[in-house]
């Protein structure tokens, strides 16, 4: 509370400053409890979020939820007895019910995992002002021509008894057809192969299908015009059938005889030939070309039922062939379909009925099971049927153009993702945006009751808007059509009377509620989020659903930046299922299961860590292995802060900071080392690349931090007085270090980064860490040649440590030997006199004492060990290059250790050495 954590968003958008930052967040579904892919998503994008208003953006972010459509329906519908009775309003009160408690339970575990908004002002799809929004784009799509009604074959769900788009199908591998081959009599011979079929033996083609239901709707056998086509006989019953050359001898074999080939002709050959239909007396099958005949499988000759198939449907437009369709909503036979077949599942007993027909006419030749890639629908786990009917379309054809040269100016994050979607945008013809239920947006168009043509206008459209943005879209329910409908615009349409009319019953598909969301969320004259940041899933869902209707309404995309991250895995790699027992739930993972032994409470920042370090544009992979190492890569972090906090008491940066200029060298070059730490982190921000900041982040704390500068200036810290400059000197950079550090690593964890902020005893009265900006590092603290002699010292003092292995560094004084030569001055910058105790060279060798000479002492003993070495120079950006050589020499130091830092500089054990004797000679003045 103290740092006003949860106030944050709003104080930011009260700033004055015209710098804005929008992340438009893509909804999630309002139907099940938070999980970890939530999770990712959420805190990914709360990290972006959080550094822009470090950086002093205005940050606009309003979470929303996706609430309409089955999912919801079926889930709410589960916990009622009766529910196939409920009128339409009585399924959309439990419908909403149901998604305000599932937004009620996701919202709190946002909350808990620390990310920043205004929660009491959420978008909603079901809210009034949206679905009015929504109405607008959809009129604005209509009136431009993109959207239209049609009657046509689309992917059917009979389980939710709804058309579904291509996004909402999931493919079974492993999905069982009834395959079966059956022949159709010729009953025209084509002209050009009269002479080999002479009418002596019976002549037929022969079919395979994968969905004998369909049969009954066949109205065509189509061939590909250019490929080669055998007439053959059968050896076993004389009889002669036609098929694909390519498909003689594989079919031949299914059917368990062999063929002769009598003769091989063109597919353009077939051309004016018909057939009679296998189980439909009097019902004639003409031949006829087709692109999408292919010879990977079957015989070469498709079987055409246009109520059935997409490509099927084109063949009966451009031959003006019968569509009717012959299967009902629940997927059953209709009356149509006649009395053997009636009310009969088409996927059940109704392919079983056909399959009997078929031998019973003395058509079938073979029934075998088939194991393919089927379509199911997502949410019901049924399989779907392709099935004709009426329904809204947005012409995606005459969009798609613009859409793709749209989206080459969007920048892509990981670049490889564009093509994914560019490929997806291309396959897409068109989106079926109807569905046959009653939870969602209405689609806003009235029916003439005995022509059924469809009545929408600016009137009509003004007037439904109006009463949507104040009821809501329960009143397309609720109302008595002469409220919905004005006398008015059934005048202007030519009608006579309101009453002529009927309300539409379908609604509009979810993704295109999710879709318009940037009509409702997006400020300002330009609608234009800077970024969307979702799962991959989203390239064919909402990223290319928003693009599409924000293209058809005005021509340009709603985004500049598209962000897109992997799914969560199990820590192996599989798939999270309750069955293997994988699955990890947040709120678990932040307090704990019912077991602590086996579910410790990890808290908060632990979830988020998981989510910077991990390369999520990849699959991201969460379990307990992965937990505990984030836990301890945190309490890592949190050692390295404690000894920057615990060095910091009786400092205050304002009064007590040494100017850089007046500094050791070694501290100097520590500020070098974070001026290019905090840029380097910048721009991996910027690049949304946050496990990049978490290595560049371990790598300073471990080994620029603790494992280098924390060893180096122990000494100085713990026993120079407390005021030397030379303590201040290195108190400065560590009261640096500490705000750099913690404010490269707050947008990740900020409990972390505030808990610190509170604890630093110069900044009682701190607004926290994110209301008083981001990194600081100044340029002048850029010193690359200071890099030469700090890096020239560690070379030799690895060599001195590597040569005493193990044994303690204050037992030793080194003795360092340099060719007279840039290595030499520069290291005659860090030690003036020959040999000190205390000179910043003797700091870096952490030994007892240090001696620098140009040559070889005569009085070095025979059995020391000279360890050599070289060091390149490389300063000027390259310029100046000298590779020097050197010698290190350890020797054991002669004189004793000082009782007070532990040094061995003391002329006797009981006595304080020299420095030390200053120290408190000094304290006791004071």
């Amino acid at each position: 509370q103290k740092c006003g954590f949860s106030e944050l968003y709003s104080w930011q958008r009260q700033r004055k400053t015209k710098q804005e930052f929008c992340l438009h967040d893509g909804p999630p579904y309002a139907n099940g409890d938070p999980h970890v892919g939530h999770a990712l998503n959420k805190i990914l994008k709360d990290i972006t979020n959080r550094f822009y208003v470090m950086r002093g953006y205005k940050v606009h972010y309003v979470p929303g939820w996706d609430c309409h459509g089955l999912p919801i329906e079926l889930k709410a519908l589960s916990e009622v007895k009766g529910a196939e009775n409920l009128s339409p309003m009585e399924i959309r009160q439990r419908a909403r019910e149901f998604a305000e408690r599932a937004i009620e339970k996701q919202k709190s575990a946002f909350i808990r995992w620390g990310v920043m908004a205004d929660w009491a002002n959420c978008y909603r799809t079901f809210d009034p002002k949206y679905e009015a929004n929504q109405l607008r784009v959809f009129y604005k799509m209509y009136d431009k021509g993109f959207v239209y009604q049609d009657y046509k074959p689309v992917f059917w769900s009979p389980s939710a008894k709804t058309a579904l788009a291509e996004a909402e199908l999931e493919y079974n591998e492993q999905h069982v057809s009834r395959s079966v081959y059956m022949k159709f009599p010729l009953l025209k011979s084509p002209p050009k192969l009269t002479s080999v079929i002479d009418g002596s033996s019976p002549a037929s083609v022969l079919v395979w299908t994968t969905q004998p239901w369909t049969v009954p709707a066949n109205q065509a056998v189509c061939y590909m015009p250019d490929s080669a086509y055998s007439i053959v006989k059968c050896t076993t019953t004389g009889e002669h059938f036609i098929l694909a050359a390519d498909r003689v001898e594989s079919t031949a074999a299914v059917l368990d005889t062999q063929f002769e080939v009598m003769s091989t002709c063109k597919g353009v050959d077939l051309a004016d030939g018909s057939c009679a239909h296998p189980t439909i007396p009097d019902r004639v099958s003409p031949l006829l070309p087709a692109n999408h005949v292919t010879m990977a499988k079957g015989t070469g000759l498709v079987h055409t039922a246009p109520a059935h198939g997409m490509e099927d449907y084109s063949v009966a437009s451009h031959h003006q062939l019968p569509t009717d369709c012959l299967v009902d909503e629940g997927g059953f036979f209709t009356e149509a379909a006649g009395p053997e077949l009636q009310n009969k599942n088409v996927l059940e007993e109704g392919n079983e009925a056909v399959i009997q027909m078929l031998q019973a006419a003395g058509s079938l030749l073979k029934e075998e099971k088939y194991v393919h890639s089927y379509p199911y629908d997502w949410r019901t786990k049924k399989p779907m049927i392709i099935r004709a009917s009426k329904q809204w379309f947005v012409n995606t054809a005459s969009v798609k153009a613009t859409a793709q040269e749209v989206l080459k100016k969007v920048k892509v994050i990981p670049t490889s993702a564009v093509n994914r979607m560019l490929e997806m945008l291309d396959r897409r013809t068109f989106w079926c945006i109807s569905r046959q239920r009653c939870w969602g947006v209405p689609i806003p168009v009235f029916y003439q009751k005995n022509t059924g043509e469809c009545l929408i206008n600016s009137e009509t459209i003004t007037d439904v808007i109006k009463i949507v943005e104040q009821q809501g879209t329960d009143a397309w329910w609720t109302l008595p059509i002469e409220q919905l409908l004005s006398k008015e615009a059934v005048a202007k349409a030519g009608g006579h009377d309101v009453l002529d009319y009927v309300k539409g019953q379908d609604v509009l598909d979810i993704w295109f509620d999710s879709g318009t969301s940037w009509a409702h969320v997006l400020e300002g004259a330009e609608q234009r989020a800077d970024t969307y940041l979702e799962g991959k899933d989203q390239l064919g869902g909402w990223f290319q659903s928003s693009l599409l209707t924000s293209v058809a309404a005005r021509k340009k995309a709603p985004y500049k930046t598209l962000v897109v991250h992997g799914f969560t895995l199990g820590e192996k790699g599989e798939k999270m299922s309750k069955s293997i027992g994988n699955v990890v739930d947040p709120d678990v993972v932040i307090n704990g299961g019912e077991d602590h032994t086996k579910d410790p409470p990890y808290g908060a920042d632990v979830l988020r860590w998981w989510v910077a370090e991990s390369n999520v544009f990849t699959e991201v992979l969460i379990g307990p292995v992965v937990l505990n190492a984030a836990r301890d890569d945190i309490n890592k972090l949190r050692n390295t802060l404690r000894f920057m906090l615990g060095n910091m008491a009786g400092f205050n940066p304002e009064t007590d900071s040494i100017p850089a200029s007046e500094m050791y060298i070694v501290d100097q070059y520590m500020l070098h080392l974070l001026q290019d730490y905090g840029s380097k982190v910048t721009e991996a921000y910027k690049e949304y690349d946050y496990s990049k900041v978490v290595r560049l982040l371990q790598a300073f704390c471990s080994r620029n931090l603790s494992n280098f500068y924390f060893s180096v200036i122990k000494d100085r810290l713990y026993c120079e007085e407390e005021k030397d400059p030379k303590r201040r000197s290195c108190q400065t950079v560590l009261a640096e270090a500490l705000d750099i550090v913690v404010r490269s690593f707050a947008p990740i964890l900020p409990h972390l980064a505030e808990e610190v902020f509170q604890h630093l005893p110069y900044k009682k009265d701190s607004e926290g860490v994110f209301r008083t900006g981001w990194i600081n590092a100044s340029s002048a603290w850029k010193k690359p040649g200071i890099e030469e002699a700090i890096e020239g010292a560690c070379a030799m003092r690895d060599s001195f440590l590597g040569s005493i292995s193990g044994k303690n560094a204050l037992e030793y004084e080194v003795v360092i030997v340099i060719e007279p030569g840039l290595l030499f001055e520069l290291m005659e910058a860090l030690q003036a006199e020959e040999t000190s105790s205390v000179s910043q060279l003797n700091e870096i060798m952490m030994a007892s004492q240090t001696t620098l000479l140009s040559e070889l002492p005569k009085e070095t003993p025979t059995d020391a060990n000279i360890i050599k070495g070289t060091f390149l120079i490389n300063l000027e950006g390259g310029d100046i290059r000298e590779e020097s050589s050197y010698k290190v020499i350890a020797l054991p130091i002669a004189k004793a250790k000082c009782p007070r830092c532990r040094r061995y500089t003391s002329p006797s054990s009981s006595t304080p050495c020299p420095r030390c004797l200053k120290v408190i000679a000094g304290k006791g003045s004071t």
